[in-house]
């Protein structure tokens, strides 16, 4: 197996696609007025699934910076969570549980967290690859707000989320020097990709 890691090219392009996200999601909370302060949820305990090797890397990155002994909590309370969402997974149902890398209600890891955590909260929308126009309301928060000022839904502002993939999948392809349609897809939580540690891919043919 290879393990898969960032170059400092695709590492600070990342870094860029995020801040541009963090840009756009401050500008859409503003002019809606949402913010986090004295929400009564966590958004932390919501139930995602990632798709791509480079935000994978990018994340491992993160933790690699920590301390041994913070790292091997975080790897505990991910093995935790992987035992404690089996039998709601078996049901066909989304755990409600922490995320592994929230500590005291905060992101352990909050420069490296993931981009579906960094779009959670306001309207979103997205075109799919076969043109279907996709709108997402927000969190439970911003929808009440949402039904105040505005009334209808798709009056309010929202992310664009479909360039923001676009970025993000081009990157993914020049980490595998464009053929990542050649190495087995990606569907965890954010719990399994800290037990298993960085990415790995099976060896080309020509390189075992």
């Amino acid at each position: 197996m290879k393990e898969i890691t960032l170059s400092p090219e695709l590492t600070k392009e990342i870094t860029s696609i995020y801040q541009t996200l963090q840009e756009e999601y401050d500008k859409v909370a503003g002019e809606i007025g949402l913010t986090c302060k004295g929400c009564p949820d966590n958004c932390c305990d919501s139930y995602f699934l990632h798709h791509t090797y480079s935000e994978w890397a990018y994340l491992w990155q993160g933790l690699n910076l920590l301390d041994q002994e913070t790292r091997e909590q975080i790897i505990n309370r991910a093995k935790e969570y992987i035992a404690q969402s089996a039998e709601p997974l078996a049901q066909g149902k989304h755990p409600q549980l922490m995320c592994p890398l929230n500590d005291n209600g905060l992101c352990g890891l909050y420069e490296h967290r993931m981009l579906i955590c960094r779009t959670h909260g306001t309207p979103a929308t997205m075109t799919t690859p076969d043109k279907q126009f996709i709108r997402f309301p927000g969190c439970f928060r911003c929808q009440e707000i949402v039904e105040k000022k505005y009334g209808a839904a798709n009056d309010a502002p929202a992310m664009n989320r479909s360039q923001i993939l676009s970025q993000l999948a081009s990157v993914e392809s020049r980490l595998f020097e464009r053929k990542r349609h050649l190495y087995p897809k990606v569907k965890k939580n954010i719990a399994e990709m800290i037990v298993q540690g960085p990415p790995t891919v099976p060896l080309p043919h020509c390189e075992r």
